[in-house]
């Protein structure tokens, strides 16, 4: 699922069935499915999706007494997509004004044994990029609140008081303090893996005012007041150059050798070495594992002592003074500071293109994997992931599949014969890879961005016409992709 990465696509190869699917499974009635597959088509022809991106800290500090120490990085909501923009002229139409179609909403912690939590309000404002953002800045953890994890929960309206839907961070994990001691490996939760996302913030003297954290805009790396971005942290060979810097797997220690890379624009800064932070005192022989909420700095790779350092709102380099007494650290300023946290994206996308939705689009289905099972001529599909629900189909593109309600994380379907594709399809000679929808009774459309690929039999019917542009050498692939799925029987890929 979505900012997200990258989906496992299906193979699985095309043949006409010889017998049919239960019949204790879900269906659309006919008249039903042919006025859903018309609006599945305009959809795919000119999707109108509606985004909610949320953005947020995958630890959280709990506050002691009277104190209230508010997240940071304050979690951010980000609306993006077309359907947004459709949505709210339907309803300035409708309305017959201005004041009904603007977004806004509420955020707080999930409730604890059935009470209230403190919510914040959130006013949403648009960006240059058209999408919609807010941040909740005020939120916050008693120690009144024994949990070791929660969530954040995210309700949308439309200013005319009409309800979006009702949205879930991902678990946030309590902690006292930041941790002091040597971080060892055994507490996984706490270390910060290659691959992971986080962010970097600045806070001058320790003042919350002064809080700034790195972030890009306009295609430059800046300090920003408002706004943060998660970086994926790469770790890298150390003796290799910039051009080639291949990426390794593992934890991240101190004085390895780092990349890091904006999730959202892909911008990417010099390699850069990562240095623990005592009082103020870059470390360089410390490769202990990095932990949350860590004071770090980054050296440039190869550099004269040069250090990513914030100037204000912007990102400059910094030069370190090497200390004559003691070899082992050199003396920074505050701004070349850096505190560290690991973060989290989970990404909710719908479409209400297919019909007047009243009710809540929530909750928004996620799918993160996909099981093929069974084979002759019957394939059984096993979508797995969360908020699953009976009101739910799986579409193999414009073409609806039975479907079985297993639980909130399982959904099962039968693998829709090729032929449905229609008759050209029948006996391909090419791969078809169609994308997978879920979709609600009503016609709300949940996309994913995982996709399902037909593959060609090894032969076809006898006296079947071969397409005149069907290259020469086509025999040979068909071959190759028949020996492949003898020999595996299904076929997982990885998408770019």
């Amino acid at each position: 699922a979505g900012a997200a990465a990258p989906a496992e696509p299906l193979t699985h190869p095309c043949r006409p069935r010889s017998r049919s699917p239960p019949r204790c499974w879900l269906r659309s009635n006919p008249y039903q499915a042919n006025l859903l597959r018309d609006g599945v088509r305009r959809y795919l022809q000119l999707p109108a999706d509606q985004t909610v991106l949320i953005l947020h800290a995958k630890v959280a500090q709990k506050s002691y007494g009277n104190e209230k120490r508010f997240f940071c990085p304050p979690p951010c909501v980000y609306l993006s997509g077309p359907g947004w923009k459709l949505k709210q002229e339907q309803i300035k139409a409708r309305d017959l004004g201005e004041a009904g179609f603007r977004v806004c909403g509420y955020m707080g912690l999930d409730s604890m044994g059935g009470s209230l939590m403190e919510t914040q309000k959130l006013s949403f404002e648009e960006q240059p990029d058209a999408k919609g953002f807010s941040c909740a800045k005020a939120l916050y953890i008693s120690d009144a609140d024994k949990r070791k994890h929660f969530r954040l929960v995210l309700k949308l309206f439309f200013s005319n008081g009409q309800e979006i839907g009702t949205f879930h961070s991902k678990l946030i994990k309590v902690i006292s303090k930041p941790s002091q001691k040597k971080q060892s490996l055994k507490n996984t939760d706490l270390c910060i893996s290659s691959g992971s996302k986080v962010s970097l913030f600045n806070r001058l003297r320790s003042q919350t005012v002064s809080t700034r954290y790195l972030s890009v805009e306009g295609g430059a790396f800046i300090a920003s007041a408002r706004q943060w971005a998660a970086f994926t942290l790469h770790l890298a060979n150390e003796h290799c150059t910039r051009s080639e810097f291949p990426l390794r797997e593992g934890y991240i220690r101190y004085g390895s050798v780092v990349q890091l890379v904006c999730t959202a624009t892909g911008i990417t800064l010099p390699p850069l070495i990562i240095r623990k932070v005592m009082k103020q005192y870059a470390m360089l022989d410390v490769d202990e594992p990095i932990s949350q909420l860590h004071k770090c700095a980054f050296q440039f790779q190869g550099s004269d002592h040069m250090y990513l350092c914030l100037s204000t709102e912007k990102v400059i380099q910094f030069q370190a003074s090497p200390c004559p007494k003691e070899a082992n650290r050199e003396l920074l300023n505050d701004g070349s500071c850096w505190t560290i946290i690991s973060t989290e994206t989970v990404e909710y996308t719908f479409s209400e293109s297919l019909a007047c939705v009243r009710e809540p689009v929530s909750p928004v289905p996620l799918i993160a994997a996909l099981q093929l099972t069974g084979g002759g001529d019957v394939a059984m599909l096993e979508v797995q992931g969360e908020y699953f629900h009976t009101h739910l189909k799986v579409w193999f593109g414009d073409v609806e599949a039975e479907t079985m309600y297993r639980s909130p994380r399982s959904l099962v379907c039968v693998v829709p014969d090729v032929s449905a594709f229609g008759s050209d399809w029948r006996w391909l000679r090419y791969p078809i890879t169609v994308p997978l929808l879920l979709i609600r009774d009503d016609g709300l459309i949940y996309s994913s961005s995982f996709t399902f690929t037909y593959t060609p039999e090894q032969s076809c019917i006898p006296g079947q016409q071969v397409l005149s542009d069907v290259p020469q050498d086509s025999d040979k692939l068909l071959d190759s992709i028949h020996q492949e799925f003898t020999r595996t029987n299904f076929h997982l890929f990885m998408q770019s």
